[in-house]
């Protein structure tokens, strides 16, 4: 299974976007234009497609900018992502598309 194209197919269906508009970089609200009613529906969608239960507070990291994140409290985020979000601490909301894949992949592991 590929978790990506499956995430993309979703967010282009919610987002009403162009298939070349999702990548892994892009960031959900920065770039892609979601807002907060979006983010529900996605948390659903990747819920029924995934079978896997959604922690909105985990998989949407808010409040998770403009300062380094405590390590070892975003458990399916890596060290290195968390270097990257700590590196941009004015540019606002940080959730970017790979994240929600890595969110999938660890949730399914479980």
């Amino acid at each position: 299974m590929d978790i990506f194209a499956e995430i993309k197919q979703i967010l282009i269906a919610i987002l009403n976007l162009e298939d070349e508009a999702v990548t892994p970089e892009s960031y959900l609200l920065r770039e892609l234009g979601a807002e907060s009613v979006d983010l529900l529906e996605l948390a659903a969608a990747l819920q029924v497609r995934f079978k896997i239960e959604v922690d909105e507070a985990l998989l949407f990291l808010p409040g998770v900018w403009g300062g380094e994140p405590p390590r070892g409290t975003i458990p399916h985020l890596t060290d290195e992502r968390l270097g990257e979000i700590a590196a941009d601490p004015s540019g606002g909301p940080v959730l970017k598309v790979k994240d929600l894949v890595s969110y999938v992949q660890w949730k399914l592991k479980q």
